[in-house]
């Protein structure tokens, strides 16, 4: 049981402490960000909150919230709030507190730390066109509305298109040299996207593209998440083998549609894994058929590449690989998608989202290896 609160001061530090920011999820006390908070002596309180950095775009959702938390106070008549910036020695501090300890000269990834316990899912796929990125959002957009922690990394640098599939156009501010990601629907997502101006085309060779993904997973500060996404490039090249260096226990996802031509080059993009020696979790097959007024199905892409693909890659791999589920086509994937509202979202209803959300309780519910961890036991004394 929390002790009692003895004053209107330890009142509204109570209710600061239930403020969180808006971008770090942790309460703004906590953070340092509240430099002061006094009551005058008409009940109207003054509070000083450092945002941290100039611009602040979340700077109204704080004035909201604080003045909601505050007012509620018994004996408070009116909340102002005076706003600044942390120096950048206050920066410095919190980056060190959100890090866990001193900053280094280079940032590691949590994700590849033997202790971490996200589940990392490489979304794959040999070409383009399958539906890969709808794929990623809405498995990410699924997994949050189930309670999941949950973040998604735009790695198709050349195509990056995730952040209209989520509805968001917020750019990640910066705090020192650590990045927070927007969210929108509860996931956490960086892209390259948000870095550059209007449309422009990103013309960058191997080199870029793996300082890129590096910063994406070390420089951004993710939290605990449960799961995070990546949205590959289609195909094997730069960034599928910067991936296994930078993310070895991370697990593949392959997309493929029905069709045997797309079929056979997922099966190239999963046999990658003998080379980088990662777990192929499963096979999706999307645009399996049309759903017609009647109820028939019409397999506008043929049918059975799904199938085959989780069978071929069975047998190269050596290991089990399941196909994990088969989505219908369905325009309205399309439609939620331009709309920035995944249709998990949107139209839970409907067939696609159906499949979609069995696929996503299979990876929820996937139990985790305890290889290498640590179990907390000791021998016991003689």
């Amino acid at each position: 049981m929390s002790a009692p609160v003895s004053t209107v001061e330890d009142a509204i530090q109570a209710a600061l402490a239930t403020v969180d920011d808006p971008e770090i999820r942790r309460p703004i006390t906590e953070l340092g960000m509240v430099r002061s908070a006094t009551v005058g002596a008409s009940g109207v309180v003054r509070v000083e909150l450092l945002l941290t950095v100039a611009g602040c775009p979340l700077k109204d959702k704080l004035r909201t919230d604080i003045t909601a938390a505050v007012a509620a106070v018994p004996g408070v008549t009116g909340v102002e709030i005076d706003f600044g910036v942390m120096t950048p020695e206050q920066r410095q501090s919190l980056q060190s507190q959100l890090r866990g300890g001193g900053a280094t000269e280079e940032p590691v990834i949590p994700f590849a730390q033997p202790g971490s316990r996200t589940r990392v899912y490489a979304v794959a796929s040999g070409k383009g066109g399958v539906g890969k990125s709808s794929v990623t959002v809405n498995l990410a957009a699924a997994l949050a509305a189930r309670g999941l922690s949950v973040g998604v990394v735009d790695a198709d640098i050349y195509g990056h298109s995730v952040p209209r599939m989520l509805g968001t156009e917020d750019r990640p501010t910066r705090v020192e040299d650590m990045i927070m990601p927007p969210q929108s629907h509860g996931v956490k997502v960086i892209s390259i996207g948000m870095f550059t101006s209007g449309n422009a085309a990103v013309v960058w060779r191997g080199p870029m593209l793996h300082r890129a993904l590096q910063q994406f997973l070390a420089d951004v500060y993710w939290g605990d998440l449960d799961v995070l996404l990546l949205d590959l490039p289609p195909g094997t090249g730069d960034v599928a083998i910067s991936l296994a260096q930078l993310l070895p226990n991370s697990e593949i996802l392959i997309v493929t549609t029905p069709q045997t031509a797309a079929a056979e080059v997922a099966e190239r993009a999963g046999a990658i894994a003998l080379q980088t020696h990662q777990r192929v979790v499963g096979v999706i097959e999307n645009m399996s058929w049309l759903e017609l007024p009647d109820g028939s199905r019409m397999e506008i892409f043929g049918a059975g590449g799904g199938e085959a693909v989780a069978e071929s890659l069975s047998r190269t791999i050596g290991a089990q690989v399941p196909l994990l589920g088969q989505i219908p086509l369905d325009t309205r994937v399309r439609e939620a998608g331009d709309a920035g509202n995944p249709i998990v979202l949107a139209e839970p209803e409907s067939p696609a989202a159906q499949a979609l959300g069995t696929i996503a309780d299979r990876l929820a519910l996937r139990r985790e290896s305890l290889l290498g961890k640590p179990l907390g036991l000791k021998p016991a004394g003689r």
